[in-house]
């Protein structure tokens, strides 16, 4: 009986058995896409988190405004009333209110400590103001103040407004930055391993040669092979990152800073982009290094 003929290997078969499988390169290639995959999932989550906390803290300051008491105690009461009468007449104001002894004594209880004696310290009275839509005029509110209420002072919050949004850009640029590193760092030690792979094959380069092979069919080879083993790490890498950012603390308001630094919504697709970003940066790091190395075994 006779057997049925082999199907032939594709070319891309063929040219995939000229690159060892295994070896110090393969360990190295695909170690280094998985740890820096790895990394920049969470260089992404903190950007991408950092920007999102910042933008919140300016959002909830940017419809807020406070205005600060500061008169003699005779006189508090009297402008008190006059700051109120002044917020309740101006148009573009959706809420106000003044902020009481217990609430004053709990602001400032995680500098201070608690049991404060609020009413023994010069505190100035504190005014909550809720900007509506369309907003106050805030110069106009200022000359009645002014007039009305000689110790009140209005704060719109624009000085920590402002810094907020240059540091949620920065932090931005800061997380993009550091992707960029990491993928250069990543290329520079394939580009490593994919020479050394050339120059343990030098043997079989020149016998490559001896039958005809040209460097292109070579080059594409060890281009092949070290995508694939950089696309696999980064995979893993990936995956490794995205069960550590889900491991993170939740979002909580007690928490501030510290919990919430991972991807909400459809934020948690991003990092799906960074095995194939991966094997394109070892793409054209292998091929590069692949073609100047040749140069040098002729």
């Amino acid at each position: 009986m006779k057997l049925p003929a082999a199907k032939p290997a594709s070319p891309a078969t063929r040219a995939l058995q000229v690159v060892p499988p295994s070896g110090p390169t393969a360990w190295l290639t695909t170690f280094t896409a998985g740890a820096m995959t790895f990394l920049c999932v969470f260089a992404l989550a903190l950007s991408i988190a950092s920007g999102r906390l910042a933008d919140r803290w300016s959002e909830a300051l940017a419809r807020t405004a406070t205005i600060r008491l500061s008169a003699p105690v005779e006189q508090v009461q009297i402008q008190t009333d006059a700051i109120l009468s002044v917020l309740a007449a101006t148009p573009g104001i959706a809420s106000f209110r003044a902020i009481d002894d217990a609430e004053t004594r709990s602001l400032l209880e995680p500098w201070f400590g608690p049991g404060l004696p609020i009413e023994a310290l010069p505190i100035p009275r504190l005014f909550e103001v809720v900007e509506a839509t369309p907003g106050y005029d805030a110069e106009g509110l200022r000359q009645r103040l002014a007039a009305e209420a000689p110790g009140a002072l209005l704060d719109d919050h624009t000085r920590w407004r402002r810094p907020l949004a240059e540091a949620a850009g920065r932090i931005r640029l800061l997380g993009v930055l550091s992707i960029a590193l990491i993928g250069a760092t990543m290329a520079a030690m394939i580009t490593l391993a994919a020479r050394a792979a050339l120059a343990a094959n030098a043997e079989v380069i020149r016998v490559l040669r001896l039958v005809g092979a040209k460097d292109s069919y070579i080059a594409r080879a060890f281009v092949r092979r070290f995508t694939l083993r950089t696309l696999a790490g980064a995979t893993v890498g990936a995956a490794a990152g995205l069960a550590g950012v889900a491991a993170l603390p939740a979002a909580d308001a007690a928490g501030g800073f510290l919990t919430g630094l991972g991807f909400v919504g459809s934020a948690w697709a991003w990092p799906l982009i960074l095995p194939p970003l991966a094997a394109l940066v070892a793409f054209l790091a292998t091929r590069r290094a692949a073609l100047a190395k040749l140069k040098e075994l002729t």
